[in-house]
């Protein structure tokens, strides 16, 4: 077995640049996890690699191609363990082993029980030095999604709200374009991108009529899959999202009182249903969907509404990541409130989050919190 030696700034320096890569991947690869690999000898870069869509190939795969011979004696940095299963692809710790890389730098243990230490053990077992353990705190938060899943057995969750200083989305008449600026809506249609899915109520879907896809910023390509929950399916196929969904996948969560034709003209249009468990007042059960959207392999899920979605998401403890853009301009009282009524008589018993960032975007104020 090798010897591990400590990480060197070097060190650093190139792993962070594989997580850089890894990014890349995110609301494109999953089920799979988004890595980044960096082969690197002499200080010299031979190869970058990231998971491509699909999940296919692997960073590892992709880098180790770049860099072709050039790779044996080698040092190789991963962002995650790699894989040591074998699936439509061979194990990334062998073809790390058969190029001849010297050494690998990685972060965190895959916690999928497929891997779960196995391919650290294989590359140390060919008598490669594995530095691990190595940034995991910036590995653990691109990857926050997929380790969700293989823990809790569901998407991380984020809810994203655009709101006045006073908390409101929409006038009393319904008006709520645009409350924020055009840079914040740029970014959020960056942020649906790097998503797997977007979620949304069916009143929020009735009302605003949205397409939820990804537009002006070039990647429309990466449009995730819009997830409608509408436990009686009052959608109807005039709707926006039905009229699209055979250009983009939607899928309608439904509960067992959905009538037989609305079943039958939604999949006629293309959606897909999701039949869920429901709670109390007909309402789709949010925590057996989001188990639903993770035994489909869905990682990252954004929520972008409406007022008594986020209300129940937050009811129930599902929501991991708040991010707020507040513009500079109140409503007042008679206005929609973001959040419907949580039912708090005690303040101890609010949903607490901590602040992680706070920056200007345009003329607003974007905020990310993070569970507590």
């Amino acid at each position: 077995m090798g010897t591990e030696r400590p990480a060197s700034d070097a060190d650093l320096r190139f792993l962070a640049m594989a997580l850089a890569l890894a990014s890349r991947g995110l609301g494109r690869v999953w089920p799979n996890p988004a890595v980044g690999c960096v082969i690197v000898r002499d200080g010299r870069v031979l190869g970058r690699g990231w998971t491509q869509p699909g999940g296919r190939p692997h960073a590892e795969a992709m880098a180790l191609a770049q860099a072709g011979a050039a790779a044996r004696g080698a040092t190789a940095y991963v962002t995650l363990e790699p894989c040591a299963h074998h699936g439509r692809t061979p194990p990334c710790a062998d073809a790390l082993v058969a190029a001849g890389i010297a050494r690998v730098v990685s972060t965190m243990e895959d916690p999928d029980p497929r891997v779960s230490g196995r391919g650290f053990a294989r590359l140390a077992d060919a008598g490669i030095p594995v530095c691990r353990g190595v940034m995991a705190e910036a590995a653990h938060a691109v990857n926050r999604g997929f380790l969700t899943r293989i823990t809790l057995g569901r998407p991380m969750v984020t809810l994203k709200l655009a709101t006045t200083l006073d908390g409101r989305i929409a006038t009393a008449t319904g008006e709520s374009r645009w409350i924020t600026g055009p840079e914040a809506r740029r970014l959020v249609h960056l942020m649906r991108a790097r998503h797997d899915g977007i979620l949304v109520g069916a009143g929020t879907a009735r009302t605003d009529n949205p397409m939820l896809d990804v537009r002006d910023i070039g990647l429309e390509e990466a449009a995730p899959v819009r997830v409608v929950a509408d436990a009686r399916l009052s959608l109807g196929t005039g709707s926006r999202l039905v009229a699209s969904a055979g250009a983009i996948p939607l899928w309608v969560a439904c509960g067992p009182q959905a009538p037989p034709a609305e079943r039958e003209a939604l999949e006629s249009a293309g959606a897909e249903l999701l039949p869920c468990a429901t709670g109390p007042g007909g309402a789709i059960d949010l925590a057996d969907l989001l188990t639903r959207l993770g035994t489909r392999g869905m990682t990252r899920l954004m929520c972008e509404g409406g007022a008594r979605l986020a209300a129940a998401l937050l009811r129930a403890g599902l929501v991991d990541r708040l991010v707020t853009f507040t513009a500079g301009r109140t409503i007042g009282g008679e206005g929609t409130a973001a959040i419907a009524g949580l039912g708090l008589r005690r303040l101890a018993d609010a949903p607490t989050f901590r602040l992680a960032d706070s920056r200007r975007v345009g003329v607003d104020l974007m905020s990310t919190w993070e569970r507590d």
